[in-house]
């Protein structure tokens, strides 16, 4: 779902993690609250005012995203859910869980605090309102204070639409699980309620396009095609879950791993390895033991006449604490760090001892089969 993102703070106990893609949105939000909405709405302002009119509603986004987000985390650790953290994307932002709800009465109190929430920030900045009337403030401040209330009770209603992955499908979810005993069902359910209103969000952004109203109309397209990539996606993760959730990474292990010698030079490196094996990265051994990792954009550093002349000892850089993994650990934990990395392959690891490698490719390769034969067994 995200790429490149990076830790703000914490809070809670919670990361709170910024993708690099929410900056578009907090650029385009400004942009469009500071030329369009509040020039609309309060007329006469300074150009300056109404830029940082859009710059306040933009961190008031940012601020009423988090703690949405935030009311998650915390119900959902209350249930023992392991969260890794909220990340906010150009779609708003997502509590980040290591596993699914335990039971439908955590899944329908973790999903319904956060139209909750939202909806009581939007009241608090009613109050606000009326007290910076009582009090006299600005316009500016009244201006940016009516957006916000506006926009999280906004925010509100549509999160209750029963449409999954939004907190209104989650509920959705919760009292399917609840009637039929079946969190896989309900998932499945749930995930096309979604991807309905998805392919609706998309005819609809079609239809406004056609008609002139070029940037409302993507907006609502690009939303409809998160919606409904997010709800298939959510169903796919569930059944590998379910799939793996009885297997260890050394289930998956292939125990000759290609690995090169600190000793080589990178002409035989590039060469013998990159050329050979076209992996990205590549773990580096010394007496046997993991001494580093090498990439392939570590090469490109380095000119190409000094190739035979150099050694990949001369390079190797501590391997990153995403491309290990430990033998015993649970297959999903493996999916987990190849999802929120990018990378298709682990080492598996016991200490400084190069036990093996995982790839994306083995396991997927394995949850084909798995899931053909469910199938046959069902139609048979």
């Amino acid at each position: 779902m995200f790429g490149r993102s990076v830790t703000l703070f914490k809070l809670l106990g919670f990361e709170i993690k910024i993708d690099f893609s929410w900056l578009i949105l907090a650029a385009l939000i400004t942009w469009s609250l500071a030329s369009g909405l509040f020039p609309e709405y309060y007329k006469d302002l300074p150009a300056s005012t109404y830029w940082w009119m859009g710059v306040a509603g933009a961190a008031g986004l940012f601020l009423s995203i988090v703690l949405h987000e935030l009311a998650h985390s915390v119900v959902a650790r209350n249930y023992g859910i392991n969260m890794r953290g909220i990340t906010l994307f150009i779609f708003g932002g997502v509590a980040e869980m290591g596993s699914d709800p335990p039971s439908p009465r955590a899944e329908f109190f973790m999903a319904i605090v956060g139209p909750l929430s939202s909806g009581a920030i939007g009241l608090f900045f009613l109050f606000m309102i009326y007290w910076s009337a009582l009090l006299g403030w600005p316009v500016a401040v009244s201006g940016v204070l009516a957006y916000l209330a506006w926009l999280n009770i906004v925010l509100a209603v549509f999160n209750l639409l029963p449409a999954f992955p939004l907190d209104g499908g989650r509920v959705l979810r919760c009292v399917l699980w609840k009637w039929k005993n079946n969190l896989r069902w309900a998932t499945a359910i749930a995930s096309r309620v979604g991807s309905g209103l998805g392919l609706a969000l998309l005819i609809a952004g079609i239809i406004l396009i056609l008609f002139g109203n070029f940037v409302a109309g993507l907006w609502w397209f690009m939303i409809g095609l998160f919606i409904r990539t997010a709800a298939q996606r959510s169903y796919q993760q569930l059944l590998a879950r379910g799939v793996f959730q009885s297997k260890k990474v050394k289930d998956f292990m292939v125990s000759e791993p290609v690995a090169v010698s600190r000793a080589l030079s990178l002409e035989e490196f590039v060469r013998d390895y990159v050329y050979r094996y076209h992996y990205q990265m590549y773990p580096v051994l010394s007496f046997g033991k993991v001494a580093g990792c090498v990439s392939v954009n570590q090469i490109t550093s380095i000119p190409r006449d000094e190739w035979s002349r150099q050694t990949v000892g001369a390079i190797v850089k501590p391997c990153d604490e995403n491309t290990s993994i430990g033998p015993d650990a649970d297959a999903n934990e493996a999916l987990e760090i190849m999802n929120k990395t990018g990378n298709s392959r682990l080492m598996v690891v016991d200490g400084d001892d190069l036990l093996g490698i995982v790839t994306l490719k083995d396991m997927l390769a394995f949850l084909s089969i798995k899931m053909e034969l469910e199938k046959n067994e069902k139609d048979g």
